[in-house]
């Protein structure tokens, strides 16, 4: 019920019952007695102190009409299936509301979505000639040789541009920032985020000194193809996570990454170019629908396939 509902403009306002001429009621009066309003409301009535119920003539009410044994029968199997799973076909014991959908179901539909909209991503990344994997190590604990960045096409897999990084400062890692500032200027970026890989992934580590706080999201004006964890940079990880559907908790709808030391399916190894090349291949997989998903993905256990399926009423 609304905190209050204001009188209506024009009509005579009756602030308490007893002075509601006869012959004036409300349509719940009305209603209980098998009638409904004929005419325009004459008058309204306060009640509850901030609201107003509109009166209406008695003498103008009309019959309600009433409800066929077949369109009661219809308004029964509506409620009915207020309370059935239109997916599964389950009943619940409270009313499933808007989409009737039972939690087991919506869960599974959910994740089937992210998983759905991850192939669409990678097929997108894959069509586009000028999507590329960025992979960089530079861990400063790393051999001297594996200080590395490397760029790869998406599409054709083709290495763009492999070179050792630099140090920090130094002469060389300005040109390795120069040469993919030009590379990499109106390409769609995508990443491999550090957690994934042996050493510092993150392609921000290139601009900033080892160890000098945490790696801040969003793009930077220079090098926007450094923005980390960005809706404009996506990674590997965020791409392959809802595609192969593991979540740590039951009925959890966020997919993420298995724990460390668990397999994933691209290479992680001090050879970037080799592992950019291994990632373009995994999107591919996703893309073409042969990547392998989570044995226990929510849609493969709930029996009842996949997506939005209708049980006939």
């Amino acid at each position: 019920m609304p905190s209050s509902i204001p009188p209506l403009p024009n009509l005579t306002r009756y602030t308490d019952w007893a002075l509601v001429p006869d012959g004036l009621h409300t349509k719940t009066q009305l209603d209980r007695q098998g009638l409904k309003p004929g005419s325009d409301p004459v008058g309204q009535v306060l009640y509850h102190g901030n609201c107003y119920a509109p009166l209406y003539e008695a003498t103008a009410a009309v019959p309600k009409r009433r409800v066929s044994a077949a369109q009661r029968a219809v308004l029964d199997r509506a409620r009915e299936l207020q309370y059935q799973c239109r997916r599964c076909g389950v009943h619940e014991r409270e009313p499933l509301g808007k989409g009737r959908f039972c939690d087991p179901c919506r869960y599974a539909m959910t994740m089937w979505e992210q998983h759905d909209q991850a192939q669409l991503l990678s097929r997108e990344l894959v069509a586009d000639p000028a999507a590329v994997l960025l992979v960089v190590d530079v861990e400063p604990d790393s051999l001297p040789e594996a200080q590395g960045v490397a760029v790869v096409g998406v599409r054709d897999r083709q290495v763009l541009y492999a070179a050792p990084a630099g140090e920090y400062g130094t002469p060389e890692r300005g040109a390795v920032l120069d040469r993919l500032d030009a590379l990499l200027a109106g390409r769609r970026v995508v990443e491999e985020p550090d957690h994934m890989g042996p050493n510092r992934r993150y392609p921000q580590a290139l601009l900033r000194l080892p160890d000098s706080g945490p790696v801040v999201s969003g793009r930077d004006p220079l090098h926007p193809w450094a923005a980390h964890n960005s809706a404009a940079n996506a990674s590997v990880a965020r791409i392959w996570a809802p595609w192969y559907a593991h979540t740590d908790y039951p009925y959890s709808t966020v997919p993420c990454l298995p724990g460390h030391g668990e397999t994933v399916p691209w290479s992680r190894s001090l050879d970037v170019a080799a592992d950019g090349q291994s990632m373009a291949g995994l999107l591919h997989r996703i893309a073409d629908g042969t990547e392998p998903v989570w044995e226990r993905a929510a849609w493969t256990l709930d029996g009842h396939g996949v997506g939005i399926e209708e049980r006939s009423a």
